[in-house]
């Protein structure tokens, strides 16, 4: 590993840190992170695959009120790192992306917990008028929870294969084991979260179709995708012209009943002539 892919790695690391915090480009998404960091070590199918299989288990990790998500950052970076490094299977991404996430999910507890006091700072700011002060509390803040992740990946970084290796064949089989069995569950959860959404009762022929397809044919996922977006393309399509007609007809509906109405009123007049 170069200098230039350790520099690129620590962005990404950096990159997805704060975006776990800003949740507008979803960089700290593992599809995104785990892609990023397998496109920088040459092994881009591995990032997808791990990437995707972890955005399942991930569908379920969110922060709601006070309860604080694992940090799904940490887990993507470091996981597709030693996946990728140590030429592990994906089963034991999993199993190590599980740990990380929690031990994410201490640290980013850790890191606001400190970022209060940069929030008081900025509020002290605030009622002197300082805008350029508070300005720099907000970078001081987004820059910790960018460090929160950089720092524990510079770690892994630093540390040779051959430790990592031992480390991870230190782990007992049982400790493996279960955390696969249980990043199975979790993913088994998520695709169930993803049904659930998907169920509207016009989306579901689509649905069917989709089950349909991949059982009678040899459509690859590249086929499927474009035959989804065809599809919802088609779907707009109509409901749109559906639409248009409809207001049309209310449109030609409400000219015809004023028409009657003007008929009416001019009888009227003749009558009382």
């Amino acid at each position: 590993m170069n200098i230039i892919q350790i520099i690129l790695i620590l962005l990404v690391a950096g990159i997805a840190g704060m975006g776990s915090v800003l949740d507008e480009a979803q960089t700290h998404r593992p599809l995104v992170a785990c892609t990023l960091i397998g496109l920088i070590l040459g092994d881009v199918k591995t990032g997808i695959i791990l990437g995707g299989t972890l955005e399942m288990m991930a569908l379920g990790w969110m922060n709601v009120g006070l309860a604080m998500a694992p940090d799904t950052a940490l887990a993507s970076v470091i996981s597709t790192l030693l996946v990728i490094n140590t030429h592990t299977s994906i089963g034991e991404g999993i199993a190590i992306a599980v740990p990380l996430a929690a031990a994410g999910q201490a640290l980013t507890i850790f890191v606001r917990t400190i970022v209060v006091f940069f929030v008081h700072k900025g509020d002290d700011f605030a009622q002197k008028g300082n805008y350029r002060a508070i300005e720099w509390m907000h970078v001081i803040a987004l820059g910790l929870q960018a460090l929160r992740v950089m720092i524990p990946t510079g770690i892994v970084l630093a540390l040779s294969t051959s430790a990592v290796e031992g480390v991870l064949k230190s782990i007992p089989t049982v400790i493996t084991g279960g955390l696969q069995i249980g990043g199975g569950i979790i993913v088994v959860v998520g695709y169930a979260m993803v049904i659930n959404m998907m169920d509207v009762p016009e989306l579901k022929p689509f649905f069917y179709l989709g089950f349909l397809f991949a059982a009678f044919t040899k459509f690859n996922l590249v086929g499927f995708g474009g035959l989804g977006l065809i599809l919802a393309l088609l779907y707009l399509q109509l409901e749109y012209s559906g639409k248009n007609n409809n207001s049309q007809a209310a449109v030609a509906s409400a000219g015809s009943s004023q028409q009657s109405s003007s008929a009416d009123d001019d009888l009227d007049d003749d009558l009382d002539d």
